[in-house]
């Protein structure tokens, strides 16, 4: 890997975002919408304090697999990606490219997305109000890294968007957020304890309940990253040049 071509990709990938501004839209101002939506059904609840910061980690985990493993395929579909990696540009430094430009974007959106259910929508946070950006972009390079695993099993766009009620869905139902883990079915439990979106919903619900959090969402943030880097690294391994 180049650092040099790495951060070449990284650029290109963002200038493309940067053009595109119904992905800007959906990166930046779905994930607000939604909170908002949230906190405005559970007004005068306590609901939304409950549910909202677990939230503001998996739109942001939702949002980046879709956007990822769509613009990943649309690259290999149109012949890009064979085209760069006849160059010295290798599957690592289009990999790593990709995940540094979709973190800078998950940055943004976690601040915007963390900022808006705070201060806007009166999200009520026991723990460091920092963390809680923190999570939130790890959960969105946890997305990033699944797209761009997923996108190499995939032949079109409409495929890619396919394994969302695979991949997501289970996660979403098995994560704790509707049902404690605990409470789940022993053999649901074990399927949930292997599942990185737990993690992440985990480190959020503890930052709202307990103010000394950092040592128990380290933890927490530490699992979801390995995750991640376990997703790019298989991702090298299975990424094709182009669409058969």
């Amino acid at each position: 890997m180049s650092p040099r071509l790495t951060l070449a990709t990284a650029r290109r990938v963002l200038q493309q975002v940067g053009a595109d501004h119904r992905t800007l839209g959906l990166l930046i101002v779905v994930p607000c919408v939604l909170i908002g939506l949230l906190a405005w059904i559970y007004n005068d609840t306590q609901v939304f304090d409950r549910i909202g910061a677990p939230l503001l980690g998996v739109f942001p985990f939702v949002v980046m697999f879709l956007v990822t493993s769509v613009t990943t395929l649309r690259e290999r579909s149109s012949g890009t990606l064979e085209r760069l990696l006849a160059t010295p540009l290798g599957k690592g430094d289009f990999l790593a490219g990709y995940a540094l430009a979709f973190g800078a974007l998950a940055v943004v959106q976690a601040l915007v997305a963390t900022g808006f259910a705070i201060w806007v929508c009166g999200l009520d946070v026991a723990g460091p109000r920092w963390l809680l950006v923190v999570v939130a972009v790890v959960d969105a390079l946890l997305g990033t890294a699944s797209g761009l695993f997923v996108s190499a099993f995939a032949r079109t766009e409409f495929q890619a968007v396919q394994f969302m009620p695979a991949v997501v869905l289970p996660q979403f139902l098995l994560c704790g957020l509707l049902v404690p883990r605990e409470l789940l079915p022993p053999a649901l439990e074990l399927l949930s304890d292997v599942l990185p979106l737990s993690y992440a919903v985990d480190a959020m619900r503890t930052l709202t309940t307990q103010p000394d959090a950092a040592g128990e969402v380290g933890r927490d943030v530490a699992i979801v990253l390995g995750y991640v880097v376990a997703a790019i690294a298989l991702g090298s391994l299975t990424l094709r040049r182009r669409t058969p």
